[in-house]
């Protein structure tokens, strides 16, 4: 098979679809693959390193789309690259489509085949080619909130894990999966005091096992919310609907309870964020002031950290690349139900409910449209 491996062109984004080594696991069984030139610079990867590897470069992302079979990104596409989708070329990538409609739309248009990370599901329905990113992203949000709590951050001017003789500060988790466990990993390593908040005791039992007294696991529809943010130095926003947009739990009245400088890190921003008042933003420019409450909500948190986010990346999305290149995305799709979850848009068809949910649009399932070919 063909495989082609663009530059990332979001803003700020220096992540890669492939790493040379990955890319020499390819070649060598036979498969070509083409990477833009310099597309790995930032992530610490050289032309030269993918053409020791058995990759051709190419000058520009049109050549790589022209020319090849199936594309590997890291981002959702952006809109010049959706105008280069060819018909039925795979595209092999994060979307979020859920909280993006015209991106949606002009998948829709190009009648390509997308198969999203962020859907694909493993024996004990978890997301196994999401969680590393969401690692990265919750152990990056107590980066991000402690150095926004910083006075020349607008923060409140607060060491998050104190001082002798000084209290550290107060984070509150919303949402004890991948995201809030690795924030919370991060926040009890500085000391911080630790809540979390999460509607499944049985996995709020799992994180009271492993860090025992340093953190407070609290029942969603037990928390005073409104409480926990009047004495919250940090909140965490880390809830996830597989494939669909993120409940809104944090109303923009209850942000106004907060203190002055106190900060907001939105990791969910990515399907449209779990605080009412969170927008997108960007590594170059990361926050906003609400109601003199700091807000970072960088839609690609990871790509701050492209080296470590690439590697940890492939490590989960080698192998369905590998059942793809070697097998074809149908007879791949078809014979593993795990994979067959990632399939969002089939040729013009939404083949995944929470994205057809969240724009109104026709579902037809993805096992019937692949077996119906």
């Amino acid at each position: 098979m063909r495989i082609g491996v663009p530059k990332e062109i979001k803003k700020q984004e220096h992540r890669i679809g492939l790493t040379p080594d990955s890319v020499k696991t390819l070649t060598s069984k036979g498969h070509e693959v083409f990477v833009e030139k310099n597309g790995g610079f930032e992530a610490g990867f050289t032309d030269e390193n993918y053409k020791n590897a058995g990759a051709k470069i190419l000058e520009k992302a049109n050549e790589v789309f022209q020319s090849s079979d199936l594309i590997v990104k890291v981002k959702e596409p952006q809109e010049s690259e959706v105008e280069m989708i060819r018909e039925n070329q795979i595209i092999y990538t994060y979307f979020h489509l859920a909280a993006a409609k015209k991106l949606t739309e002009g998948l829709i248009k190009s009648k390509s085949v997308c198969i999203a990370y962020e859907t694909v599901t493993d024996n004990n329905g978890k997301l196994p080619l999401l969680a590393p990113m969401s690692a990265v992203a919750g152990r990056m949000s107590i980066q991000a909130g402690a150095h926004s709590l910083e006075k020349n951050q607008k923060g409140r001017g607060l060491l998050l894990g104190g001082a002798p003789g000084v209290d550290s500060a107060n984070v509150v988790i919303l949402g004890g999966g991948v995201v809030g466990e690795n924030a919370a990993l991060i926040a009890t390593g500085m000391r911080a005091k630790v809540s979390i908040i999460d509607k499944s005791s049985k996995r709020l039992d799992e994180l009271s096992k492993k860090f025992g007294k340093k953190i407070e696991p609290i029942l969603s529809d037990k928390a005073d919310l409104n409480k926990l943010l009047k004495d919250c130095d940090l909140l965490i926003g880390g809830v996830l609907v597989p494939g669909a947009e993120a409940p809104k739990l944090v109303t923009k009245e209850m942000i106004k309870l907060m203190k002055r400088g106190s900060v907001v890190v939105d990791v969910a921003i990515d399907q449209g964020g779990c605080i009412e008042t969170s927008k997108p933003t960007t590594h170059d420019n990361p926050t906003f002031l609400v109601d003199d409450v700091v807000h970072y909500c960088v839609a690609n948190m990871p790509g701050g950290v492209p080296r470590t986010s690439t590697m940890a990346l492939n490590n989960a999305t080698l192998p369905l690349l590998h059942e793809i290149a070697d097998n074809g995305y149908k007879k791949t799709l078809i014979n593993n139900k795990n994979y067959m979850a990632g399939l969002n848009v089939y040729k013009g068809k939404i083949t995944y409910k929470n994205v057809a949910e969240a724009f109104g649009l026709k579902y037809i399932p993805a096992e019937d449209i692949l077996k119906n070919k």
